[in-house]
Order: structure tokens, then sequence, then C-alpha cells
């Protein structure tokens, strides 16, 4: 019983995969499958703060700020060179109103990853920095 519940735990998570292409070395991050612009990002598999950054995804998706802000702060300090985790910080500062503080964490991400697709098209940090 127990494995049949493993190997259909494996089929969903395989068959809801991330959509995009690898991260890119500057941390970039995927986005799940018919995820919005300017939704959170998750963490590349090879970083050291995914597991809490991509538990704070949930939490965001979720609308739990505050919780959310836990999880990436953490992961923030698991891996400070994640412009994913910077990124997410900043969308997160951004709903809870912290503006002036979403600004400087979008800025960190965008100086971590200059070329990372999914962050510099991203609407509401070019409305942030004024771009």
């Amino acid at each position: 019983m127990r494995l049949g519940s493993v190997v259909l735990g494996l089929v969903l998570f395989v068959a809801n995969g991330f959509v995009g292409c690898e991260p890119s070395q500057t941390g970039g991050g995927a986005r799940k499958a018919g995820a919005a612009a300017d939704a959170p990002l998750f963490a590349p598999a090879s970083s050291a703060a995914r597991m809490a950054n991509d538990e704070g995804v949930g939490h965001y998706q979720q609308g739990h700020w505050d919780v959310a802000m836990e999880h990436f702060q953490k992961a923030v300090k698991a891996d400070p060179n994640s412009a994913v985790v910077h990124y997410n910080v900043a969308l997160t500062l951004d709903k809870m109103g912290k503006h002036d503080e979403a600004t400087a964490s979008f800025k960190k991400a965008l100086e971590l990853a200059p070329s990372e697709p999914a962050i510099t098209g991203s609407d509401i940090l070019k409305k942030h920095l004024g771009m």
C-alpha cells in the first residue's frame, strides 16, 4: 500500500513538472506550469536554499505573506547569492506594503542575475526600479 502511494506521488510530481529551460548559473529559477508573470520563482535544484524558498513559494501562493517571508529569510541565510530568493523576498515585501525594502531586494536580485529572463522580464521589478 505504501509503495503504491510513493509511486503515485512520484508520477504526480513528474506530471506537474517545471516549465522553462534549465536555471542559469546566476541563480535563475523556474516557474511552475501555468504560473502567472510576477509570481514567485522556484529555486534551482542545486541551491542550498531550495527547501526554504519553495516552502515560502507555497505560502506566498496562499497569501500568507508573513509565513512566506520567514521561509524566504531562511533561504537568504542559506544562500545569500541566490537571485531567485531575493526576487521572492521583494515580491513578498511588495505584497506587505514595504515598497522601499521591496525595491532594494529587486535591485539585489537584478544585480545577481542581470540576464535571467524570469527576473529581468518582471513587470513589478521594472515598476519598482523605474525601468
